[in-house]
């Protein structure tokens, strides 16, 4: 009886226009305060120091290689994760084999394996003298800008697999049936109407794999060997300036300049891909009948789901697992003992591992909170179509600027406006701009998909605004707000860059694991490849446990 006059006393409080216009105001408030403009102000405000790098050349034309070996590595793997997801996501729903539903839960592995861990685990399967080298006798890959360009497509394939597997199950395939009985083979059909119809879709999984290549440092910090991008730039001139190698002014001047760069050129790349992406004429309109029906059928599209395999086993699965040998080989020795009891470096890494998952928790719940309401106001257009549209835009902006550019970016910001501020709660102001757009991407494309009649509805009958929500929108969207508070929460768990970029004591769990792979002979930790193959194996292993749990707790819910 009390909890429901308190609920009764909400729903009124919630019909006044005064509150309902302040929570999404708020929402917009902390939108702007927290996660958009610090990351933007804090690269103007050591606007002066950027003399330090304009007055070294060399300095200087390090940096630029750096940051356009960033967006040459992105576009490029961008384009391979597109041009060899399709095939991979055609076969999920277009095969016919009863095993497609295991291949469909198996492609979703890389992306929950803590990058951290599959850094290392593709620098152990492409370098490493019991990987794939042992096969050949010598080494086969050295870490470089090759295996930058390995590791990178192999963590952004499978989102643009689940992206373009999500568009083929919502499209009607009336249309391309419709184009096959007027006689068009299947390539054809599928180039000039599926992919006309999906193309939203494949210019999104572009942007998700490209702004996920730029973001990535710790797992690029492993393999990167001598060559440098953006964030191993920042990275590098961070421990030059810690071993006393650069003054301050050089590496606050190195750092805002890199960070100007890398945002900016990526807002324009972004801002180039919307307003062209939709103009760009795909698939070519012109039809080869020939050759196209011979593509169609029996061997050839059974070549092509073989390639598929092929590539996704030998480049994207096999090597993000191959760190579990390693792991349990560590089972079999006294690296298990040692590492429960805490002993030695394993205390620092227990340490991490509490922090990265409380940091985790901290931030999901923040998500949560501010990001629903401003959900719901891009979903629903409640401040206009045109005010609206323009939050929906800049909610995208953290999503494609590199996160250790961010990183850097707020740590100038904060720092320099509030010196007393803790680590702890920059590191969660860090996290929770990079990982805001995800939670409220999700939440108002679910919120979109619910008939605003079925809320006309329920008004009409006298419920009030809390109350809609509560008995329509929040039924309706648990699947996809529990779907982003976990995407936000690994996605929190897994962030080096920024944890990097902001503090200088606090370690989480990918930063300690970076210090323990040795890069370039140097070896900030004395870490044995075991011990580093069971660190990674534990963060896998808490990684499939909350992927589980998540499937457990929405089993049976179905889709909307």
């Amino acid at each position: 009886m009390h909890k429901r006059k308190i609920t009764e006393a909400l729903d009124r409080i919630s019909s006044k226009k005064t509150v309902k216009y302040s929570v999404y105001l708020t929402a917009v408030i902390v939108f702007f305060a927290l996660i958009l403009l610090p990351p933007l102000l804090g690269v103007i405000i050591k606007w002066n120091a950027m003399q330090a790098v304009l007055g070294q050349p060399d300095l200087m034309s390090r940096a630029l290689n750096a940051v356009q070996n960033s967006f040459l590595v992105a576009l490029l793997v961008s384009a391979l994760d597109v041009v060899t997801g399709i095939p991979m996501a055609w076969l999920i729903t277009r095969g016919k084999s009863r095993w497609l539903n295991v291949l469909d839960t198996i492609a979703d592995i890389p992306f929950v394996v803590p990058t951290a861990a599959l850094g290392y685990s593709l620098l152990l399967f492409w370098s490493g003298p019991n990987g794939i080298s042992y096969l050949f006798g010598n080494l086969l890959l050295s870490p470089g800008w090759l295996l930058v360009i390995l590791l990178h497509f192999t963590f952004s394939y499978p989102v643009v697999v689940r992206v373009v597997v999500g568009a083929l199950l919502d499209y009607k395939i009336e249309y391309e049936q419709a184009s096959r009985t007027l006689g068009a083979p299947p390539l054809t059909a599928s180039r000039t109407v599926t992919f006309a119809i999906i193309k939203p879709s494949l210019i999104a999984a572009f942007i998700l794999a490209f702004s996920r290549s730029l973001s990535e440092t710790g797992a690029t910090f492993m393999v990167a060997g001598a060559f440098e991008n953006g964030p191993v730039f920042i990275q590098n001139v961070t421990n030059d300036f810690k071993t006393g190698t650069v003054d301050k002014y050089v590496y606050e001047g190195s750092l805002a300049f890199a960070s100007f760069i890398l945002i900016a050129v990526a807002v324009v790349i972004f801002a180039l891909i919307r307003i062209f992406g939709p103009r760009l004429k795909v698939p070519v309109k012109k039809i080869w009948p020939s050759w196209e029906r011979k593509l169609s059928y029996s061997k050839a599209a059974t070549s092509r789901n073989t390639i598929t395999l092929l590539i996704f086993l030998a480049i994207v699965l096999i090597p993000s697992l191959f760190v579990a040998l390693p792991a349990i080989q560590a089972i079999f020795t006294d690296t298990l003992p040692r590492s429960l009891s805490g002993g030695g470096i394993w205390g620092e890494y227990w340490q991490s591992i509490l922090l990265s998952y409380f940091l985790g928790a901290i931030v999901t719940v923040l998500n949560v909170v501010i990001g629903l309401p401003m959900a719901i106001l891009i979903a629903r257009r409640n401040f206009g179509n045109l005010l609206s549209g323009i939050l929906d835009v800049l909610v995208n902006v953290p999503l494609i600027i590199p996160s250790i550019a961010i990183g850097v970016s707020l740590k100038f910001f904060w720092k320099e406006n509030l010196s007393f501020m803790p680590e702890m709660l920059l590191l969660i102001f860090a996290h929770l701009a990079i990982t805001y757009p995800y939670f409220v991407r999700s939440m108002s494309a679910a919120t979109e998909r619910i008939s605003a009649d079925l809320e006309e509805a329920s008004r009409t009958l006298g419920a009030k605004p809390l109350g809609v929500f509560r008995t329509i929108i929040l039924p309706l969207t648990k699947y996809s707000i529990l779907s982003g508070a976990i995407m936000v929460f690994t996605r929190s768990v897994s962030e080096t860059g920024a944890t990097l970029a902001v503090v200088t004591t606090l370690k989480t769990a990918p930063v300690v694991l970076v210090d323990w792979v040795p890069r370039l002979g140097i070896q900030k930790m004395p870490a044995t490849p075991l011990d580093i193959g069971l660190g990674c194996g534990y963060l896998i292993l808490f990684s499939f446990i909350i992927l589980l749990a998540l499937r457990l707790i929405v089993r049976g819910k179905g889709r909307y």
